[in-house]
């Protein structure tokens, strides 16, 4: 059976076997997702138990419009976001002084020099990046999704979305230059 009719026979029927098929579909799924952004297994397997408790208690709110899985993943990336904002104490993950402020000199980052990040450059890189601005560039580019994709995720615009990604490519390319720099001393 295809996601969406097991949710269906699920919200109708209070079908049991129903939900075990789909946990047993997304846990692997949602527990990668959760060490991804958590980095934590500990705190993955937790975060994965208590994202399944609030998909079970909102199967009934699952709407259709969208595939299973997009739901299933935006209920996971916002319970870590949630999870990371309750960790930092220095503000908001995505400030939005930062997104409304006026357009500013950012430089542009082209594709091809993210790439020429080495993998051991990248990680270090990563690891320094505020968590919303690794996960925004782990999603575009690790996982691989579209613009639109990542503006529905978050609830944002297309615009706000590249934005966003210019800003963190820019801090992902400084980070990366003072790295190196320090190498060098």
């Amino acid at each position: 059976m295809e996601d969406e009719s097991l949710v269906k026979v699920f919200v109708a029927r209070r079908a049991n076997p129903c939900f075990e098929l789909l946990y047993k579909r997304y846990s692997r799924k949602v527990f990668a997702k959760c060490i991804s952004m958590l980095k934590d297994e500990v705190r993955a397997g937790d975060a994965t138990q208590e994202i399944f408790t609030k998909i079970f208690v909102n199967l009934s709110k699952f709407n259709h419009k969208s595939k299973f899985s997009t739901w299933v993943y935006s209920i996971t990336y916002n319970y870590c976001i949630d999870t990371l904002r309750k960790q930092q104490r220095r503000g908001a993950i995505f400030s939005d002084e930062l997104e409304n402020a006026p357009d500013e000199a950012v430089p542009e980052v082209s594709d091809a020099e993210m790439a020429e990040i080495k993998i051991d450059m990248l990680k270090k890189v990563l690891a320094e990046l505020p968590a919303g601005d690794r996960i925004l560039l782990e999603m575009k580019y690790k996982e691989g999704q579209q613009i639109k994709e990542i503006a529905a995720l978050l609830d944002k615009s297309d615009s706000a979305i590249k934005m966003k990604l210019k800003r963190a490519k820019a801090k992902a390319k400084k980070i990366k230059k003072s790295l190196e720099d320090a190498r060098k001393i």
